[in-house]
């Protein structure tokens, strides 16, 4: 595994902070998508929403270096595109090098605190447009929370579709990230059934004046039979939003298997389940996730 110098990295904050806007200017890029080619994505936003937990490890993502180094490991497998990140992780990720010829996801909307009362108020205290666009970032993803019984979902779709907006205008990709959700005795969940995924696609597509540059991350629903069905929801392009795999790693690799067989589905966005396996084996999780596509 890569071994990441903390105190490298503080040093080169400390008196050199232009050096993070110094690498991303001369970072090789690439295409979203080679001919040919899916998407297999990395997602390491959740720190920023105070999502820390992984499986009963409550603050598994909390060690930065760890995190980095478990990062490193994985842009550096073959067939991972890319990383889909807050900036604080991104600007580490350029000062290492580890970037080059990867696409580079921001992650835009990380105000709706996990656990918190204003949960889902997901306020747009990440990536701008303009940030994305300035640090030749190539995408950006946004977190769409809706509950029917929350009066303050209309603010959380008016500012995703001005962020699609904004996204458009530069010819951006953005992934808008759709969820169903309701409050049971206090906590905020997701609802899978295949209605409410439904329902969330239709919503999510709807959003902004143009859906050219528009792409969808969404979730396996509860049974996976659904998929098709649900899928035919959208002509978006979209990817399958890994989520926790927990003790049946193999059901949920079929699900994922399954899914990407379908003609709108181009990759897979995986996170935490990747990046801390229960056995450890970060390159051997990555390799999995890549052989589905």
């Amino acid at each position: 595994m890569t071994r990441v110098d903390a105190s490298e990295l503080v040093r080169i904050r400390t008196h050199h902070p232009e050096a993070i806007a110094e690498a991303a200017a001369r970072r090789v890029r690439r295409p979203l998508l080679r001919p040919g080619g899916r998407l297999m994505i990395v997602a390491a936003d959740h720190p920023a929403r105070g999502a820390l937990a992984v499986g009963n490890r409550r603050l598994a993502m909390a060690n930065r270096v760890d995190l980095l180094e478990r990062l490193c490991l994985a842009l550096s497998r073959p067939g991972v595109d890319g990383v889909l990140a807050t900036a604080d992780i991104l600007d580490d990720l350029l000062l290492l090098g580890a970037l080059e010829d990867r696409v580079v996801v921001g992650s835009m909307n990380r105000g709706g605190l996990a656990g918190a009362a204003f949960e889902l108020d997901d306020r747009f205290t990440g990536h701008r447009a303009e940030d994305i666009a300035r640090h030749g970032f190539d995408a950006g993803k946004l977190l769409l929370r809706i509950d029917y019984e929350d009066a303050r979902s209309p603010d959380t779709l008016l500012s995703a579709a001005r962020a699609v907006d904004a996204m458009a205008e530069r010819r951006l990709p953005v992934f808008v990230e759709p969820f169903i959700c309701r409050r049971r005795d206090g906590r905020l969940g997701n609802d899978l059934s295949a209605d409410a995924v439904t329902r969330s696609i239709a919503i999510a597509s709807g959003l902004a004046g143009t859906s050219a540059y528009t792409w969808l991350k969404v979730p396996v629903t509860e049974n996976p039979d659904d998929m098709a069905r649900v899928m035919e929801t959208s002509t978006l392009p979209a990817v399958l939003l890994g989520g926790e795999i927990g003790d049946d790693q193999e059901g949920v690799y079929e699900k994922w298997r399954k899914a990407l067989r379908l003609p709108t589905v181009q990759g897979l966005v995986v996170g935490r389940s990747l990046l801390y396996p229960v056995d450890g084996d970060v390159a051997a999780a990555v390799d999995t996730a890549v052989g589905l596509l």
